[in-house]
């Protein structure tokens, strides 16, 4: 029978998945909260946003993972099961990091496969005993989820192996894809199954989840999550290539904080979406944000740490102290290099096997006296390119130990087992140097736990050896998460062989006092910044993130993976035509401020000039003698006046205010404050020459200001060169009555004290002066430069140039964070609006009506 949430996968992968409706409860920790359930016409995912809040008041946090930290084990009977806490798990181990009252629940995989006439009984078991949930995944399911997306695509993407033939890493394969959104829609149901959606914290691990935020999200709008990223992200470069780029990134930001573990990582996926989704990052007092839909996702740059605790009591075992007596008799007289890594195609053991090689030949004195003990832990993936890694391992050793092993001496001693903690810590004793080669990797611990092995435990050391001064030394490579913490270390460029094995050589025979001085100063490190630290910060971050997510009014739109929340103020609101109709009808006077281009002109539309339903309605409303009707744009005179010719009595405001005309039968007016252009003479030549040094900018001269385009240049170095110009023009011009601006996609030049604010207050203020001060306002615009007009209302109303009573109508284009307290979605929609008030107006156009000027 196939399994209830494998059905709709097509829907599912291309993103069209439908309610994610509650099933039947086998869980007893189930809160139903009282709230509104808001229906989108554009989307039929139910959302639930409640008002009412949850009787239960304590904190939770629900860790989501691939793998619960539990393990499981069939009883010898093989009757049931039994069940024990994983400790080398880091997400048991963040626990400490948590507020000690606050209750942690766990929702992830188990590593066997259970009947399906167990699981019930297994998931009450683990949540009565282990607080845990797990989501079973069929068969069919979990290869194609695991073994199939996770390590055939996202884990070689994410280290930076691009799949270049069908036999070197795989082509891109739709179902694997499909497998993994039905993966993570099932571990979504047992979040949901659980979740107190007012008082619970969610946090997501690891890539093979990354798809999560967006199933809760859909449910929950204001949700807190989560979500830290374990493992490299790549460049742009190497993302892009993804099929399914946008998707994951899309659901990713669906998280209120996503956190990594260095900045290259967090600069990388900034980088994605930038390129990929026109997003810009901002960093607030040390916080990096990104604005995302009025939601500002946070991004959390920790790297995290060890467990001291769990380290500090192996260190204290009897058996670990049996072990380092037989591993020093075991290498007695030699100088011992220890590797320890998985084995997998990342880890560049061969690499580390050839240094050692280069080493021997270039320094025969260590010939007979250094040995290489590499530990490999067991492998997690599979396939062809992991077998030639290993055969390629078996051949180095095989090589090195013929010509350079002597009797009693094997220079490569290769351990390929599992070897447990407590042997491990035996194995960090003896070793004078551990060496981590690998050619990208995420964090990597190994070089932490040795070095708080080597600083050993003050009770069980008081009497040994370990008794004096500490000392460790480390070879990492610079492609590794922890290499930017660990400054003491000799970092390493693993694929030059030669410069490794010199590494190699400097390490182990560098004087005594050194190795205590970088020791010393790697332990104050990682002592200090344990997986408790990172946990604890992680956390704060989140809380900080989410602070203000019961105050804001949320919407839910968008399909599949284009879903997103829109996060706005409670006082903003769409735009009711009945509302702005009926206070048209009450009002004396009335003005009206319209921006043109992305309000009644859509910014996609290629023919610029307004179409003859725009100029009708214009007229209509001109033609109302209550009416003061403007166009406050950014676009030229020249080009206006051609366009609204036919609207005799519209005012028109040029280039953001800088000229103002009443009507067409009345002169341009000039609004700066100066009428020097000399300060032209000054910013053309510094603009020409970011032009010419950015491909896909360009310079637009109007007749009052300069504007530098860079929407087609490289999103990346277009920014860096906006800023740069800025910083440059702002300098160069420091003396000239001009101020410098940055826009969207544009550095403007244009005169002191010109803004469409300052037009609209001019207007206002005129029509005050000729007692005709206006009850009804209207302004309409989608840009930053039109929050100028809606700022000045207000200050308007506060001086009595317009009433306290009149009716204002502030109206942003689009949904998103304003000054105005009103949206209409799209021109459209502002169009379907004017086509109300033009219904709703006295007279028709009339050619020998009174002017609407004063």
């Amino acid at each position: 029978m196939m399994s209830k949430s494998y059905t709709n996968l097509l829907d599912l992968a291309s993103g069209n998945f439908p309610i994610m409706g509650r099933e039947r409860r086998r869980l007893p920790r189930v809160m139903t909260v009282a709230g509104v359930i808001s229906e989108l016409d554009d989307d039929q995912a139910n959302s639930v946003s409640s008002d009412v809040p949850s009787s239960i008041m304590q904190d939770r946090i629900i860790i989501v993972a691939n793998q619960l930290p539990v393990k499981a084990k069939r009883r010898p009977d093989n009757k049931g099961w039994s069940f024990s806490w994983d400790e080398d798990s880091l997400l048991l181990q963040l626990k400490d990091g948590l507020p000690e009252e606050m209750e942690v629940l766990y929702v992830g995989s188990l590593n066997v496969e259970v009947d399906s006439n167990e699981q019930d009984d297994v998931s009450q078991l683990l949540l009565d005993r282990f607080k845990c949930v797990p989501a079973f995944l069929p068969p069919e399911i979990l290869s194609k989820f695991y073994h199939g997306f996770c390590k055939q695509h996202l884990w070689p993407l994410f280290h930076y192996m691009l799949p270049f033939s069908a036999n070197h890493g795989g082509r891109f394969d739709r179902s694997l894809w499909e497998a993994y959104v039905a993966a993570n829609k099932i571990f979504s149901q047992r979040v949901i199954e659980v979740i107190n959606p007012e008082d619970d914290y969610v946090w997501i691990h690891d890539y093979h989840l990354m798809v999560l935020p967006t199933f809760l999200r859909r449910r929950f709008n204001r949700l807190r999550m989560g979500f830290f990223l374990h493992s490299p992200f790549p460049s742009s470069e190497i993302y892009r290539t993804l099929p399914v780029r946008e998707e994951i990134l899309k659901a990713l930001l669906n998280s209120d904080l996503i956190g990594f573990h260095t900045f290259d990582y967090a600069r990388h996926f900034l980088s994605c979406c930038s390129r990929m989704l026109g997003l810009e990052y901002q960093s607030k007092r040390g916080y990096i944000g990104l604005d995302y839909y009025g939601r500002t996702v946070g991004i959390k740059i920790m790297p995290v740490g060890i467990h001291m605790g769990q380290i500090e009591s192996v260190l204290r075992l009897a058996d670990k102290e049996w072990r380092v007596g037989e591993l020093k008799q075991q290498f007695q007289g030699k100088t011992v290099l220890l590797g320890v890594d998985d084995m997998d195609i990342f880890k560049g053991v061969n690499l580390k096997l050839l240094a050692m090689e280069q080493m021997l030949k270039q320094h025969p004195n260590w010939q007979g006296r250094a040995v290489l003990v590499q530990i490999a832990n067991p492998a997690r993936g599979r396939g062809k390119d992991l077998e030639e890694t290993q055969a390629e391992i078996q051949a180095s050793i095989k090589r090195i130990n013929e010509k350079f092993g002597q009797p009693g001496y094997e220079p490569i001693v290769f351990i390929d087992r599992p070897v447990s903690l407590s042997e491990r810590v035996a194995y960090y004793t003896i070793a004078e140097c551990v060496v981590v080669t690998a050619v990208r990797d995420g964090m990597n611990l190994i070089p932490y736990e040795y070095i708080v092995c080597r600083q050993g435990n003050s009770v069980s050391d008081s009497n040994s050896e370990f008794s004096g001064p500490k000392k460790s030394m480390l070879i990492v490579s610079e492609f590794i998460g922890c290499s930017p913490s660990l400054s003491g270390a000799i970092r390493v460029n693993p694929w030059n062989i030669e410069s490794t094995a010199e590494a190699m050589n400097e390490a182990i025979s560098m004087v005594e006092p050194e190795k205590q001085l970088r020791h010393e100063k790697h332990y104050r490190y990682v002592s200090t910044h344990d997986v408790a630290y990172w946990s604890r910060s992680v956390f704060q971050d989140m809380e900080r993130t989410c602070k203000d997510h019961f105050r804001r009014r949320c919407w839910g739109i968008g399909l599949g993976f284009g879903f997103r929340v829109i996060a706005l103020d409670p006082n903003f609101r769409k735009l009711s035509i009945d509302a702005i109709q009926s206070a048209y009808l009450r009002s004396k006077r009335r003005a009206i401020l319209l921006d043109y281009d992305g309000t009644v002109m859509p910014q996609t539309s290629i023919n610029k000039s307004p179409s003859q339903e725009v100029i009708s309605l214009i007229n209509t409303l001109c033609g109302d003698v209550k009416n003061t009707v403007f166009v406050v744009s950014g676009r030229g005179r020249d080009s206006l006046s051609k366009w609204f010719s036919p609207c005799k009595k519209l005012g028109i405001a040029a280039e953001h205010g800088y000229f103002v005309r009443w009507s067409e039968e009345k002169d341009w007016e000039i609004c700066g404050q100066s009428n020097d252009f000399g300060w032209i003479q000054i910013a053309e030549p510094v603009m020409k020459l970011y032009t010419e040094a950015t491909d896909g900018s360009s310079i637009e001269t109007k007749e009052s200001a300069l504007v530098w385009h860079h929407r087609d240049a490289d999103p990346g170095f277009g920014s860096s060169q906006a800023k740069e110009l800025l910083d440059h023009l702002e300098s160069v011009l420091a003396n000239e009555p001009v101020a410098a601006k940055s826009g969207q996609y544009i550095v403007e030049v244009k005169p002191q004290g010109v803004s469409k604010g300052v037009v609209a207050e001019k207007i206002f203020t005129s029509m005050h002066e000729t007692g005709k001060q206006a009850d009804f306002v209207l302004c309409v615009g989608d840009d930053r430069s039109d929050e100028d007009m809606f700022e000045i209302i207000g200050n308007a109303m506060t001086n009595g140039v317009l009433s306290s009573n009149t009716s204002v109508f502030a109206c942003t284009v689009g949904q998103k964070p304003s000054k105005a307290k009103y949206y209409l979605d799209d021109p459209s929609d502002v169009i379907t609006m004017l086509d109300a008030l033009a219904e709703a107006s006295d007279s028709p156009p009339s050619s020998d009506g009174e002017p609407a000027s004063p």
